[in-house]
């Protein structure tokens, strides 16, 4: 048996996605989805119908809600979408189970934290401060804070620059493909978080990440990230 390796050690740097990876956010977007059904005389759907799709942003959800829907009518629905949204961020979230104890056990390493999400910006703002976040996560880069998102490595890479370590040097953990493709193009290690939000048919071998973890708690030790 292979006992732990005392040679591990925590990343430089740690960035992370955040529904689906910092935050289980369905319930909040569940309410927003049964909201807009509601508005229009539907049934409520089941956090099972949306929970798949919570990383793949606000058309990817309003498809879900109103299937019938065609690409135009679901883009026409974006805006209600996030309006509602901005009404229920964080009346129904939580975090993931072990969260808390990781981001605590990264930063008694001195590992600065941050956050890369496709997410637009001023809604993932938001959410800092609710969590108690506002003071120690180092960097938050939004879906719209740059020219590009994920997954383009633009992100990753502007991120590492404003916590000041070397993109090489750090790691980023997301639930989704676009999450890992944009760390490889990044150059850094990646950790493919299993425990987030996938729809039938994902395959997260597939995306070629460095570690697969089905629960946060693993991050919390050194021997639980990418070592490099």
């Amino acid at each position: 048996m292979t006992g732990p390796n005392p040679a591990a050690r925590f990343p430089a740097g740690a960035l992370f996605d955040l529904d689906g990876t910092l935050l289980d956010s369905a319930p909040d977007m569940l309410a927003t989805v049964n909201r807009m059904r509601a508005s229009r005389d539907r049934p409520p759907l089941a956090l099972y119908e949306i929970r798949p799709v919570v990383s793949r942003g606000a058309r990817a959800m309003a498809a879900v809600a109103f299937p019938e829907c065609d690409a135009e009518g679901v883009t026409a629905l974006v805006p209600e979408f996030l309006a509602v949204y901005a009404e229920e961020l964080g009346r129904h979230s939580v975090l993931f189970d072990g969260v808390e104890a990781m981001l605590a056990a990264l930063e008694a390493a001195g590992t600065p934290w941050g956050i890369v999400t496709n997410k637009p910006e001023y809604l993932a703002a938001r959410i800092l401060p609710q969590l108690g976040w506002q003071d120690r996560c180092a960097v938050l880069i939004g879906g719209d804070t740059l020219a590009e998102r994920k997954p383009h490595p633009l992100p990753l890479l502007h991120a590492a620059d404003a916590i000041g370590i070397a993109a090489a040097d750090c790691v980023y953990v997301g639930d989704d493909a676009r999450d890992i493709a944009a760390a490889r193009a990044a150059g850094m290690g990646s950790v493919v978080a299993l425990w987030g939000y996938r729809v039938d048919g994902d395959d997260p071998l597939t995306w070629q990440g460095d570690v697969m973890l089905d629960a946060v708690q693993a991050l919390v030790e050194p021997a639980g990230w990418p070592q490099r």
